[in-house]
């Protein structure tokens, strides 16, 4: 797959280096003529191209891309490794399947076997990882394929085919595995490696096993997780794939486990508390090789097959196009897609607004690539709501922010050993690149055009749906307007989506995160989305595990939802709104009642402060910032003092009100002062020195004409734009979309009000939702011929609050 790897590299040559250097030195006097020069292989242009005959008939080839990202022809980027780490040559994938049954959560029965750890004291280290970096160290340098030299057996060497001892393996893609000690004959105890360059978070595995037994019981016992809560206390199942399996019935990760116990550590070595995760599992084949992880498993080069594809699709690339946003610390591309219609004009370009998508900011929430690529999926499609949307919308994806995090195996940091998702304040471009000019694009962005949404996708270990964290409005004019977009998304998916669960408190350890710097940036729906590695407690898919499919359909409701959002109809913004309202009147009278108080709501309930209603993120799969690596503060302290020592620029006066006052009180101070150097009595001067406060204490008295005629025209003006009969409860997001005769409308139950006709949609085209949202569902024309075209773009219009 990575020809870079292979050492032999096949070049044309000519036979004989004499005609060589005398075929170059004869063309220098003019010797060849230009046929004979255009037919040397060693002499042709590689701008020019030539038809299939081989004649001399050369076009100038297309421009270049910004940069290069992808070959038609050429291989695939091979994921670039701490020289530390080792890597094993082999490939490692796995097939994209779906359990034709529901996967249910495991039920605890309360005689589960807590197992005590030993350790090597009393078994055999069969598998351990040598010179990982650990905290101290840091990152200094990269390459393809990692360590240099030969890769080493790290498993022990069986002694015959009856020797069942498991032979495991992690020095793969997105592999995490420190260690395995056999402690019985079929038991074994592993233990995580840290991220690299840290001595924390022990979540994500991803290993595997060979050399199994069929029908034989194994218990397998992670021994140094560091949550004290887990859902594999709640039913959750470790996910396994079997090789035989794959190639013999097509079937690929499934659900297994059973004795599952999460537990505390007893083993008490004076530092933090560890925690244990234990179960069994019967293996399908004998000899086969498994995989055990904690998640579907979604690798960098899992990725840039995808984008390989997008790439060199005729009509996907026409209006997808993919660039590097820069390169990781480890020198690997981060990628940036800019999906839209191409635009008639350029007036209808730059109506377009924006919608910013990433994820994969923490490597081990495998979860956010599998929604990003649902979404990918559908808005690249020939759906007509598809369409829609890229005509309408530019939207910019960032599918993995971290894809150094993802190679390497760690759960939540990148390699400057930090959490990127607590850095998006940094200065450090050098340090953390990817967020770096991830948050620069986005401040270019908001130059250009108003962003609409931002949303990045997470994975979440503690909680069970899929939910979403945002920001509260301070202003009473768009107060609970950021929480529409949620509550429409929990209808359009109401057995996987929890608006319950969602949260919308902005506390001070959370400023450096993507959400909150976007949204002081002024992109008002900022969000993330967390999404359980679990599964669902709601409706029809309750107590079930999600599957890939699951997870992929979610990527379709959010595209449904941003038109539900922004439909010109906007009765179902309406109505969410007023749901909203009852829904918080209904929590403040809880949070009063605990509290034993007793108060009339009726005028005064909208002025509590939503911070003192909501409860904090505590719950939230996060981490606090552990600050800069010691290497590293001495240059952020250097930035910040350069940036202090920036003489700061005098403020600009914008308006003419601002300019006269100016000029007002500098003619008034000139005066005085002539005054007082001039006249030699002091019959004037008292009446200067009267004006003089009146004028600093109330400018807006002063004489001048200019400003007495300024100000009723300021007036005039708000007046005019302002409609006097608008209220601060109706939702100030609407889309003017093109009106179609043909336009059906299909009702379903939920709503009261009727909702204007909006789009069409093919079940065939995206995946459809298992249970219908409980509002009324309007669609637009299945085909787009029908549509009458655009005579001037103008008649599009986005209306959103600042």
């Amino acid at each position: 797959m990575f020809p870079a790897l292979e050492t032999d590299l096949k070049q044309e040559t000519l036979p004989d280096p004499y005609e060589d250097f005398m075929h170059h030195h004869l063309q220098y006097y003019g010797y060849f003529k230009d046929s004979l020069m255009l037919s040397s292989p060693l002499l042709r242009s590689r701008q020019l191209l030539y038809d299939d005959l081989d004649e001399v008939n050369p076009r100038l080839r297309e421009p270049r891309e910004l940069f290069s990202i992808f070959s038609s022809r050429g291989p695939l980027q091979a994921p670039r490794w701490p020289i530390e780490c080792e890597v094993i040559k082999e490939n490692i994938s796995h097939i994209e399947w779906v359990p034709p049954q529901p996967e249910y959560f495991y039920q605890p029965t309360g005689d589960e076997k807590v197992p005590e750890i030993v350790g090597e004291e009393q078994g055999t280290a069969v598998y351990q990882l040598d010179s990982v970096p650990t905290e101290g160290a840091y990152f200094t340098s990269s390459r393809i394929g990692g360590k240099r030299g030969i890769i080493k057996e790290l498993a022990v060497t069986l002694q015959g085919p009856e020797d069942n001892t498991l032979l495991f393996e992690s020095r793969f893609e997105s592999g995490n595995l420190q260690k395995a000690v056999r402690v019985g004959i079929y038991e074994y105890e592993l233990t995580l490696r840290t991220d690299l360059y840290t001595d924390k978070h022990t979540q994500w595995f991803y290993f595997r096993v060979q050399n199994t037994r069929k029908d034989v019981t194994y218990r397998f016992t992670i021994v140094n997780l560091l949550k004290p809560k887990s859902l594999y206390a709640v039913g959750m199942k470790p996910l396994m794939y079997s090789q035989l399996d794959a190639i013999t019935y097509n079937i690929g990760w499934r659900r297994e486990g059973q004795e599952i116990k999460y537990y505390k550590n007893t083993t008490d070595d004076g530092q933090q508390p560890l925690y244990c995760l234990t179960w069994t599992v019967q293996f399908p084949h004998d000899q086969d090789t498994c995989f055990f992880a904690h998640f579907y498993p979604y690798t960098y080069t899992d990725l840039q097959c995808y984008l390989l594809s997008i790439a060199n699709n005729p009509i996907q690339s026409q209006f997808c196009k993919l660039r590097a946003l820069c390169r990781s610390l480890a020198g690997n591309t981060v990628y940036l897609l800019t999906i839209t219609n191409p635009s008639r004009t350029p007036q209808e370009a730059a109506a377009k607004k924006a919608v910013v998508l990433s994820a994969r900011v923490h490597p081990g929430e495998s979860n956010g690539s599998w929604i990003m690529k649902g979404f990918l999926d559908f808005i690249l499609s020939n759906s007509p709501d598809a369409q829609l949307l890229r005509d309408i919308f530019v939207f910019k994806v960032i599918p993995m922010l971290n894809p150094d995090g993802v190679i390497v195996g760690n759960y939540r940091c990148s390699l400057a050993g930090r959490d990127l998702n607590r850095h998006y304040k940094t200065v450090l471009k050098d340090s953390f690149p990817c967020i770096w000019y991830a948050k620069n694009m986005i401040k270019r962005l908001l130059e250009e055009r108003e962003v609409l949404l931002y949303c990045d996708f997470h994975g979440h270990s503690r909680k069970n749906n899929i939910f979403l964290y945002g920001c509260n409005s301070n202003s009473r004019k768009h107060w609970l307007h950021e929480r529409v977009f949620p509550l429409m998304l929990s209808k359009n998916a109401p057995d996987k989506f929890s608006f319950d669960s969602c949260n919308f408190k902005v506390q001070k350890c959370k400023e450096g995160t993507g959400r909150v710097v976007m949204w002081r940036m002024g992109i008002i729906n900022s969000y993330t989305m967390e999404s359980t590695f679990g599964g669902s407690t709601l409706g029809s898919k309750r107590d079930t595990h999600f599957t890939v499919e699951d997870l992929k359909s979610l990527g379709y409701h959010v595209c449904d939802t941003i038109l539900d959002f922004c439909d010109p109809d906007q009765t179902k913004y309406t109505q969410c709104l007023q749901e909203l309202k009852e829904l918080l009147q209904q929590e403040i009278h809880k949070k009063l009642n605990n509290l034993g108080q007793d108060m009339d709501l009726e005028g005064s309930w909208s002025d509590i402060p939503l911070s003192d209603i909501e409860s904090s993120t505590s719950g939230s799969d996060s981490s606090l910032s552990d600050g800069l690596p010691a290497h590293l503060l001495n240059l952020a302290d250097e930035l910040n003092q350069k940036a202090m020592l920036k003489k700061p620029k005098k403020k600009r006066l914008q308006t003419r009100k601002q300019r006269n006052e100016q000029y007002q009180k500098n003619y008034l101070m000139r005066e005085l002062k002539l005054t007082e150097n001039n006249t030699p009595g002091r019959a004037r001067f008292p009446p200067t020195l009267q004006k003089q406060p009146t004028f600093l204490k109330n400018p807006e008295n002063s004489s001048s004409s200019i400003m007495r005629n300024e100000k009723p025209r300021l007036n005039e003006t708000q007046l005019s734009g302002r409609d006097k009969g608008t209220s601060l409860d109706p939702p100030l997001t609407s889309l003017v979309l093109p009106k179609n005769k043909d336009i059906t409308q299909s009702k379903k139950p939920g709503f009261t009000a009727s909702c204007s006709p909006k789009r069409s949609t093919n079940s065939s085209l995206g995946p459809a939702p298992d249970v219908k949202p409980n509002w009324p569902k309007t669609r637009y024309p299945a085909t787009r011929k029908d549509r009458t075209p655009m005579v001037a773009y103008p008649s599009l219009h986005i209306y959103t609050y600042p």
